[in-house]
């Protein structure tokens, strides 16, 4: 079973990131057609995302108790119907909320996706796992803007919710035909199903707060660069769609190679030094984008480069960072995968759409929103690491 389950979990994973890049490069346009500015538009990112933390503390508990396999089946199930919403919407306010509906979907798949490799495999092995994971969503920036500017070119940007909706259909025949049920036998499913004593055991744990804290800092720089990107290259910077979709996945095949390579070096340097190095590289990613933004070019395809090269500092960060992040947070909680799973998904998910809301309340532009933000949390988080006092936040505990 565990030789055959990446592929699938794989397709599953992939209905989130398809639900955030597909439609980037049409974002100007649908805030046209609203007749909304572009921070609202970029409210249906901060809202899928925000959804998508929220809802695992109501899912998280689901997975456990009854089961991953029936979990999935009604995730992507509602997945399909809100990307049929968000294709119908013709108010601006129905477009939000299919994107929460859609937030709520995805959720559910990636809860039953990491639980699934807590499910299978030793915490060593995770980290591979999750890296990989994180490789094939780190496959879809690269292919799915251009795909959306293409789609949203010949059928206007509806199409590209109508194409959300035919890749539900096939994840679901592949999980109701391939997707095996993995809750261990000794998953706690005594007691009420939200109740205080199941989520304590986990949020009470300094370690897996820490390292649920440096997932939801990379999280939020990855989201605020989403966020920003396409209204800073396409509507300020003047970039086509397709310029955009070919800046996009050039920094999206770079995240790929990084995804794949991470865990080999994650396990040549090990797991904590692994996210000190992952934090280093954002850190130093906000320092050249402030001096790209002081001596580099202002204007056209240029000054996109300028803006994205740094950026790409940021997702080699990102992917080496999330796979041991992840696994050291929750290599503790074993008999509750998916309870922990779901508390770092919320801190991580919707600790990052709150912190990019924040940002897009300021009147910063996007270099100096994304920078600040990464390279803020991202020394604080540095410096923690280096206090000997606080080494039961941040030194690795192995568990079997």
């Amino acid at each position: 079973m565990r030789r055959n389950l990446l592929p699938i979990l794989m397709f599953m994973v992939l209905l989130s990131p398809l639900a955030i890049d597909i439609y980037l490069p049409s974002m100007p346009t649908m805030a046209l057609e609203y007749g909304v500015s572009g921070s609202q538009i970029q409210s249906t990112l901060v809202l899928f995302l925000f959804a998508m933390g929220v809802g695992q503390i109501l899912i998280g508990p689901l997975a456990d108790r009854f089961g991953r396999r029936p979990i999935a089946l009604f995730g992507i199930i509602l997945y399909g119907v809100s990307s049929i919403i968000g294709a119908m919407a013709k108010e601006f306010e129905i477009l939000q909320l299919a994107r929460v509906l859609q937030g709520l979907a995805a959720c559910s798949t990636s809860i039953v996706v990491f639980s699934a490799v807590r499910d299978c495999y030793s915490s060593k092995d995770s980290v591979k796992m999750y890296s990989y994971l994180n490789g094939a969503i780190c496959v879809i920036p690269a292919l799915a803007p251009t795909l959306g500017g293409l789609l949203a070119l010949q059928f206007g940007w509806r199409s590209t919710f109508i194409f959300m909706a035919l890749y539900a259909i096939i994840v679901l025949a592949i999980v109701i035909f391939k997707f095996p049920e993995t809750r261990p036998e000794n998953t706690d499913i005594s007691g009420k199903l939200y109740r205080w004593g199941r989520y304590k055991p986990v949020l009470s744990d300094p370690h897996f707060l820490f390292y649920a804290s440096a997932c939801m800092v990379a999280m939020a720089s990855i989201l605020t660069y989403v966020s920003y990107s396409p209204m800073w290259l396409i509507g300020h910077l003047g970039l086509n769609e397709l310029e955009f979709s070919g800046l996009f996945g050039l920094n999206a095949a770079v995240n790929i190679a990084a995804c794949f390579a991470a865990p080999v070096l994650v396990k040549h340097i090990g797991n904590r030094p692994g996210v000190v190095v992952a934090l280093s590289m954002m850190l130093l990613a906000a320092v050249l984008e402030v001096v790209m933004q002081l001596v580099g070019p202002d204007s056209g395809l240029a000054a996109g480069f300028a803006f994205m090269l740094p950026m790409m500092l940021l997702c080699i960060g990102f992917a080496v960072l999330l796979g041991p992040a992840t696994s050291m947070a929750l290599s503790a909680f074993g008999e509750r995968a998916g309870t922990a799973a779901a508390m770092l998904g919320c801190i991580q998910m919707s600790g990052a759409s709150l912190l990019t809301a924040l940002v897009q309340m300021t009147s910063l532009t996007a270099p100096y929103a994304v920078a600040i933000l990464m390279g803020g949390l991202s020394l604080v988080l540095l410096i923690m690491m280096s206090f000997k006092s606080l080494n039961h936040l941040h030194v690795e505990q192995v568990h079997s």
